[in-house]
């Protein structure tokens, strides 16, 4: 099959988180199964610079067009594209695709491909839906200019988590929008368990960052309002463990220097860390945390599952199996719970050790990329059966 994947960033953009790791799984898992992957995407890198590689380009098997920003700026810190030749680029090659899959709802990119497409399209929200969380005025601005137009040549939505597929009806609700014809459907985010499989000694990362040999919490993601990494830290120094450390790793989105103001010398800044480095970090630490509202399906929480690590979450990370395994803990959102989950975890070391192995099965069992590339061809095959009993049917 022939899939055309659109989304505003691909890798190695590195400060856009989750969604550019599932958007890049995706098409990883799907070429390796043997199909025709195309990812249309912009030159944007982060907020401050764009890919100074080539424009065209095969990575892992997906060719990898990249549309140039005229402003990286606005595409990192406004979420506003303005790779303008998109919409050119993708009626250079829609003649050779059978499936056209959008990754995110409101975007520029989108609306520059869209008018072109005459094929099925899928759309993975990516849990950006929510119109309570991330820029609420701006997205029901955007909503009432644009996405009308939009939702009428979307086929089918993928909802990471239940709590997504709910977002998707209340959004459309909100509208009056009709469903899409053939409805909603749930795929999660995976990994790929091989790139965890053996992970770096973990001594050489407490050393570089001096965390002592006592046990360690890691918050990877964005230091975005809605992660709860000022509740984290809130916790940690009211739980106040003999030796513990607090891990804060990710890439600033305006938060970096009001943390830094609450931390004290238990808690430690890294920024962004990635390849090696981020696997390192896996490797050095005891647990993993959480306190998010709003995700979709957290791509840090399925990679610390993967290298073995327990969980401590919050209702908002829509992962409810991580409690129904016994892969970790999930508590309310404020800073008493949290504290008193930050102290069972880190002070009991078999309790984390049961934990971690149970994380490691259940993300075996239920969030790799070729199981979710195997429900993906499902969706894209029923997609073009019914696009060609459509036009079947249509009169000449």
């Amino acid at each position: 099959m022939r899939i055309l994947h659109v989304t505003p960033y691909y890798a190695p953009a590195y400060a856009f988180g989750g969604v550019v790791r599932s958007a890049e799984g995706m098409a990883r898992a799907l070429a390796r199964r043997g199909h025709q992957v195309t990812v249309l995407t912009t030159d944007a890198l982060n907020s401050d610079s764009r890919y100074a590689g080539p424009r065209d380009e095969l990575r892992d098997g997906v060719r990898v067009l990249r549309a140039r920003n005229v402003s990286v700026w606005l595409r990192g810190r406004l979420n506003l594209g303005t790779a303008f030749e998109m919409g050119r680029l993708a009626k250079g090659m829609l003649a050779d695709v059978d499936v056209v899959h959008l990754h995110e709802f409101r975007t520029v990119e989108n609306l520059l491909v869209l008018p072109q497409v005459k094929q099925s399209v899928v759309l993975s929200a990516h849990g950006t839906l929510n119109l309570t969380t991330g820029r609420p005025l701006i997205k029901r601005l955007w909503d009432g200019l644009f996405s009308a137009g939009m939702v009428g040549r979307i086929d089918q939505v993928i909802g990471l988590s239940e709590a997504e597929l709910a977002e998707v009806r209340a959004v459309w609700s909100t509208y009056g929008w009709k469903l899409p014809k053939l409805g909603l459907v749930r795929i999660p985010n995976g990994v790929d368990l091989a790139e965890f499989a053996v992970l770096p000694d973990g001594r050489e990362f407490r050393e570089q960052y001096n965390l002592g040999d006592g046990p360690i919490c890691l918050y990877m993601g964005r230091l975005h309002p809605r992660k709860g990494v000022d509740l984290l830290i809130e916790a940690f120094k009211t739980a106040d463990i003999p030796g513990a450390r607090l891990v804060i790793a990710g890439p600033d989105e305006g938060l970096l220097q009001r943390l830094q103001a609450m931390a004290d010398e238990r808690i430690v800044f890294t920024g962004y860390l990635g390849g090696q480095e981020r696997l390192a970090a896996l490797g050095a630490v005891d647990c993993f945390a959480l306190p998010a509202v709003g995700e979709g399906l957290p791509m840090g929480v399925l990679e610390a599952m993967a290298a073995g690590l327990p969980l401590l979450l919050t209702p908002g990370c829509n992962l409810p199996e991580v409690g129904d395994a016994g892969a970790g803990l999930i508590v309310e959102r404020e800073t008493g719970a949290l504290a008193e989950a930050l102290r069972l975890m880190l002070a009991d070391v078999d309790l984390r050790g049961q934990m971690g192995a149970a994380a490691k099965r259940l993300v075996a069992e239920r969030f790799t990329w070729d199981a979710v590339a195997g429900q993906l061809e499902q969706v894209y095959g029923e997609l073009n059966a019914e696009a060609q009993r459509m036009h079947r049917e249509t009169p000449r």
